[in-house]
């Protein structure tokens, strides 16, 4: 195993950090991520909540702990 490295926290070996770095890349740019991502500039980021997308495709604002405890309600799409 790698060593743990700024930008290598899980220590992946330097293949393994190079396909992760362009799956998450190619991720971060899917069609779907941009969506949202223009869909939240447009609606305004606030320092005090989150924008959570529903399954439905609505957006509502939320507390910070409520969105980002999706697991525990069971709504992640793994």
């Amino acid at each position: 195993m790698s060593k743990k490295r700024a930008g290598n926290s899980q220590g992946l070996s330097p293949q393994a950090l190079a396909d992760k770095r362009a799956r998450d890349l190619a991720a971060a740019n899917s069609p779907d991520r941009e969506k949202k991502r223009a869909e939240n500039q447009r609606i305004g980021q606030s320092s005090d909540s989150d924008l959570h997308h529903t399954s439905s495709g609505t957006v509502r604002r939320t507390s910070i702990a409520y969105n980002r405890a999706t697991h525990t309600r069971g709504e992640v799409n793994s």
